[in-house]
């Protein structure tokens, strides 16, 4: 019998396309090396720009300045308001519908995300309208969990803690997604089932197994 009766979600990359994809045109666009933006992020990943941007500590302006800083110690120019301008993404409606389909059979649902106090909403929109649409997507939730409200960070382990106890689940009753394989692995030591995503399709036909569904239920 499967047992597991919660699922919790991040939300960029997972429940809306991935910023990297973004990440990657724009670099593309203006001739810097593929995966700049994940570079300069996985630099000193605790105590960066971003990092320190996500727990709230530091504000846009600055983040914007500190950014420029790590781009041109690895001998480029990028501001850090031009990469928060692509955080956004979009919508994928079949993991919405699945969110539907798991909260209409009864699961507990959370979501962990990491973001930053900047444009419209969790999410980071970039107009009030896009903010009101992943809005909508956020009350689905059982209980959201952001980073810049709490000032921790995934891959922290407490972050992790902090939603079980809010959902009132036991961590190995919990399927966990994440398009981060450095998130997925604080969850999985904690006894979730982690699910790494690399895409809507994979990501729906995983989700499936880890509940025991039978495949096409998303």
């Amino acid at each position: 019998m499967n047992d597991r009766s919660a699922v919790i979600f991040d939300f960029g990359g997972v429940i809306t396309s991935s910023p990297f994809e973004a990440f990657n045109r724009m670099e593309a666009e203006r001739g810097l090396p593929r995966d700049l933006v994940r570079r300069i992020n996985a630099t000193n990943p605790d105590g960066n720009a971003w990092a320190l941007f996500e727990r709230a500590e530091i504000d846009g302006s600055r983040f914007d300045t500190l950014f420029a800083e790590e781009a041109r110690a690895l001998g480029h120019d990028l501001p850090g308001r031009d990469v928060l301008a692509l955080l956004s993404g979009d919508i994928r409606p079949r993991m919405v519908a699945a969110i539907d389909r798991l909260k209409a059979d009864g699961y507990v649902l959370g979501c962990i995300t990491n973001n930053v106090p900047a444009g419209h909403g969790a999410q980071m929109s970039s107009t009030p309208e896009r903010a009101a649409a992943i809005a909508a997507v956020m009350a689905r939730f059982d209980h959201v969990v952001e980073s810049s409200k709490i000032g921790i960070r995934k891959p922290d382990p407490r972050v992790y803690a902090l939603a079980c106890e809010a959902l009132g689940v036991d961590p190995a009753h919990c399927v966990y997604l994440d398009d981060l394989g450095i998130n997925c692995k604080p969850a999985a030591a904690q006894g979730m089932l982690a699910i790494k995503v690399t895409g809507e399709e994979q990501a729906l036909e995983d989700l499936e197994k880890a509940l025991g569904l039978d495949p096409g239920t998303f």
